[in-house]
């Protein structure tokens, strides 16, 4: 597969921290100049703490992607691997799915296991929505707000972010394509029968998270529903191949991983 060349250099991507309450409902930049107590109030819902980066260009609009980690958490090797997202012209939300557990990442993959574990599904998945909330309010006091294209959304998600991409694809209405880079499928047909966007598998031949069964028979309900379900196997990989840090990391799949999410995401997400 021919390499997709990038739109920006990493040198043109920059970062900003940000922090929003997970309702999906936020207070405008109007609202705080006239409550005094704005700045130092408790927060009295969580809150999502997360990064986001965006090609740092003017007088452009650009589609947004949010990004979900793997088990490990917030980790510099699923930061990198956001910024290369972003090089090819989208603005990139990367929240902590940890933030309710106090934001942890780990090495250890006994504590990771855990973190996944203790991991309240249907809060992720309301952390998730707001994501796509917030990259919809184009609040006038940040820039980078200003240039989303509203719903022009996708969804990547790696290992226990990919099983959370899954889902997200049948709990965001207005989801325009998700890849899911590893991850389970999940049991029942409901998930594959609610799909409300486009959706491409990319798992491990080598002990998937998912067998073989379960993927054929997650894709052929989908099928059966009129839904549109890519799967893609590396024959080859193991979970973790996505991975930097993983013993299983393999490199070229990764690549061709992403390639095959550039392709499939350009075809589905708007632009303008």
């Amino acid at each position: 597969m021919p390499q997709q060349e990038t739109a920006y250099s990493l040198d043109q991507i920059g970062y900003t921290p940000v922090r929003f309450n997970s309702t999906g409902i936020f207070e405008t930049h109007k609202d705080r100049m006239v409550d005094p107590y704005a700045e130092t109030r408790m927060h009295k819902v969580p809150q999502v703490e997360g990064i986001q980066y965006a090609p740092q260009i003017t007088g452009k609009t650009l589609p947004c992607l949010v990004v979900l980690h793997d088990q490990w958490g917030l980790t510099a090797p699923i930061q990198d691997l956001a910024k290369r997202l972003a090089c090819h012209g989208y603005i990139i939300l990367l929240p902590n799915l940890y933030g309710r557990q106090g934001g942890m990442v780990t090495a250890n993959t006994e504590v990771a296991e855990a973190l996944m574990e203790r991991l309240n599904e249907q809060h992720a998945l309301q952390d998730i929505n707001a994501c796509f909330e917030y990259l919809n309010c184009n609040l006038t006091e940040d820039t980078l707000l200003e240039r989303t294209v509203r719903n022009g959304h996708g969804v990547v998600g790696f290992g226990m972010g990919g099983t959370l991409a899954i889902k997200t694809a049948a709990h965001r209405r207005r989801l325009q394509a998700a890849v899911a880079i590893g991850g389970t499928v999940p049991d029942g047909p409901e998930t594959a029968q609610g799909l409300y966007c486009p959706l491409m598998l990319q798992q491990a031949g080598q002990t998937p998270q998912s067998s073989s069964e379960e993927l054929d028979h997650f894709c052929q309900t989908a099928k059966e529903a009129d839904k549109n379900v890519e799967l893609h196997t590396f024959a080859e990989a193991s979970p973790g191949f996505w991975y930097p840090n993983s013993p299983n990391y393999r490199a070229v799949d990764l690549d061709v991983a992403l390639e095959k999410s550039l392709e499939f995401l350009g075809n589905l997400i708007k632009r303008a």
